[in-house]
């Protein structure tokens, strides 16, 4: 009885909470470029209360340190925080019943907030543990996405600045990635770019295939002259890069402290995460 008021709500009222809340969340992306429609749905979308960050864990973006940029940038963040805590399930993969990608790669939660999610929904990890978990995910071509929205802790019945996730997110289940497409300009607001991530065509090594266009979640890459062309509303996720047959498609980092920085910022932004250089 002392867990009731120790912890928030349990895994299986998790699961509950997100089959209803599932098809008014997916309704309110789709409409959100009708007129009308989409200033209704705007409070529920708009920053700072929702915003996501993809972070290209599965691009090869090298470093003298033989080690992928991006997932040195993530490790220096999940080694700064004292809490992680990882769902046992992939609450999007679980909806769906989906195990490719596997569900039982689950989000990351940071922070002090995870001291009240229920024990029945994942584990605490060591930054050890969090970093083979978060390569596992990789190996898997799964995207990580730093993710503070409101929903998360409406659901898990924590403090929203005490918490954020890492996502670990796939095309077809994700929550945050699916339904992009045709998105009104809140969802372009709330999934943001982060500044430093540059993805760009080498139009020689372009044989038009559109494999890239397909790809893309937010529908920034088009055709011009049988080449494919980057536009700006790109995300930075690095997917186009990873389908990409010809190799064509380069993902650079100016500069990784930058980046890192760059990063911080918008943690900072976001919530009120203690994190240690």
């Amino acid at each position: 009885m002392i867990k009731i008021f120790k912890y928030g709500p349990p895994k299986k009222m998790i699961k509950v909470m997100v089959w209803l809340s599932w098809p008014i969340i997916i309704a309110g992306k789709k409409f959100s470029s009708y007129p009308v429609l989409k200033w209704i749905i705007y409070p529920f979308f708009r920053r700072p209360w929702n915003e996501v960050t993809s972070i290209p864990i599965n691009v090869p973006v090298e470093s003298p340190a033989s080690v992928p940029v991006p997932m040195r940038v993530l490790e220096r963040l999940v080694r700064g925080v004292d809490e992680r805590f990882a769902l046992n399930e992939c609450i999007c993969r679980g909806h769906n019943k989906c195990d490719d990608p596997p569900r039982s790669i689950g989000c990351l939660a940071l922070g002090p907030a995870t001291k009240r999610m229920h024990p029945t929904n994942g584990r605490y990890l060591s930054a050890d543990e969090a970093m083979a978990h978060i390569k596992m995910a990789a190996s898997h071509g799964l995207i990580a996405n730093i993710a503070h929205v409101w929903i998360d802790p409406l659901a898990f019945q924590t403090r929203f600045k005490d918490l954020m996730f890492i996502c670990l997110c796939d095309d077809t289940n994700c929550l945050y990635r699916t339904h992009m497409k045709k998105r009104g300009p809140t969802l372009d607001g709330t999934y943001k770019k982060l500044p430093g991530i540059e993805v760009s065509v080498n139009a020689a090594g372009c044989n038009g295939c559109g494999d890239c266009i397909d790809s893309c979640f937010v529908a920034a890459i088009e055709m011009n002259k049988g080449k494919a062309v980057i536009g700006s509303d790109c995300k930075g996720c690095g997917r186009c890069v990873e389908v990409c047959p010809e190799k064509a498609i380069d993902l650079t980092i100016a500069n990784e402290e930058e980046l890192y920085r760059q990063m911080l910022e918008r943690i900072s932004e976001m919530s009120s995460l203690a994190i240690k250089e």
